[in-house]
């Protein structure tokens, strides 16, 4: 299954590699072979090799879906790519995560999110992972973003962990971080980062998956900045902050 999706395209796709295995419990094995790709390195590639585009990039669209949820980016229209070159700012095209921007408007999922993906790409299609991570044991799970506002606004000290249970680094430490909920004396918590991108980035730090942050007892967020994720550096970590 050849796909064109990209690194660039967002979180949900930040970790996807030129060939991915079928999922566990089965469906399709996928190929992206421009995964490494930015979106300016696709206008890049259309302007050196004189590729012919879709004609609705001409007309202020940097991704065509369906016609009754695609807009232009910015609305009025003023950023195009007409004969292999950009007219206006290509900014709002090029910044990260803002290729799609302009399709589903107004269309929400069931659960009320924001609609970011056709249905090939929805988890079951595109789901990589066969469960939740820390279904089990001492780490706490935060539902939503409300609950996690309260947690900030508790008054104790707590770890919190935002996470996608797709995210294989997110995996890789999810016996690590288990074992730091059963040596700590403060709650240790899960938030599923992948569904709430906006909220967790302005609320806990989150630019990527895994990040650990320490909850102060005044509410203020501390991400934990390293790579070492065993135990003892992120318990050490965990007690600098609360000290």
């Amino acid at each position: 299954f050849f796909q064109m999706r990209t690194r660039w395209q967002g979180f949900e796709r930040a970790w996807i590699d030129q060939f991915e295995n079928a999922p566990i419990g089965g469906g399709l094995a996928k190929c992206n072979p421009i995964a490494y790709w930015t979106f300016e390195d696709t206008f890049d590639y259309l302007a050196k090799y004189k590729v012919l585009a879709h004609p609705l990039h001409a007309k202020g669209y940097p991704s065509i879906g369906d016609a009754k949820d695609t807009i232009p980016i910015p609305e009025d229209g003023s950023t195009k790519f007409v004969d292999f070159k950009f007219e206006g700012d290509s900014v709002p095209w090029l910044d990260y995560a803002s290729e799609r921007k302009g399709r589903f408007v107004g269309l929400a999922n069931k659960d009320g999110s924001t609609k970011t993906e056709c249905g090939i790409h929805v988890a079951g299609a595109e789901q990589t992972f066969d469960r939740d991570l820390w279904e089990d044991g001492k780490v706490k799970n935060i539902a939503n973003s409300d609950a996690a506002l309260e947690i900030k606004k508790a008054g104790k000290g707590s770890v919190v962990a935002v996470y996608a249970p797709w995210c294989q680094f997110c995996q890789a430490m999810e016996d690590e971080y288990s074992n730091l909920a059963t040596e700590l004396d403060v709650d240790v918590y899960k938030l599923r980062g992948d569904e709430i991108r906006e909220f967790v980035t302005s609320e806990f730090n989150t630019e990527s998956f895994p990040t650990i942050n320490v909850v102060k007892p005044d509410g203020t967020v501390i991400k934990y900045e390293s790579e070492a994720r065993d135990v003892a550096s992120m318990k050490k970590f965990v007690a600098e902050s609360l000290a």
